[in-house]
C-alpha cells in the first residue's frame, strides 16, 4: 500500500492500494480518480501503515483512503468506521478529517 503525506497548513494524508494507483472509477455521476501525483508515496506493509496512520493521527491531519486493504488498515488504525465508507465501482474510499 502506498502512503504520501502532503504538507500544506494541515497534513493531507494519501493512502491507496497500490494496484488501484492510476486508475478513475466511474459510477453514475461520482468519480474516484487516483492520481499518480496524489497517491504514490512510500509502499509500506500492513503493520508499517498501521503504525504510520497511528502516528498522524497525532496531528492536524486529514486523510483520503481508497482501496480494500488500505480502507482495512485505516479501521484496524481506528481512523474509520464502516459507516464512514463508500464505494464506487466496489472500490471502498474513506476521508477523514481529525
Amino acid at each position: 500500500m502506498l502512503i504520501k503525506v502532503h504538507e500544506a497548513y494541515r497534513y493531507v494524508v494519501a493512502i491507496c492500494d497500490t494496484e488501484i494507483l492510476g486508475r478513475t472509477f466511474e459510477e453514475g455521476i461520482r468519480q474516484l480518480n487516483i492520481k499518480d501525483s496524489f497517491f504514490n508515496g512510500e509502499d509500506l506493509a500492513e503493520k508499517e501503515l498501521i503504525e504510520k496512520i497511528q502516528d498522524l493521527v497525532k496531528e492536524d491531519a486529514t486523510f483520503f483512503i481508497a482501496g480494500k486493504k488500505s480502507v482495512n488498515c485505516a479501521m484496524k488504525a481506528k481512523v474509520v468506521s464502516l459507516e464512514g465508507i463508500q464505494t464506487v465501482q466496489d472500490v471502498p474510499f474513506a476521508l477523514v478529517l481529525i
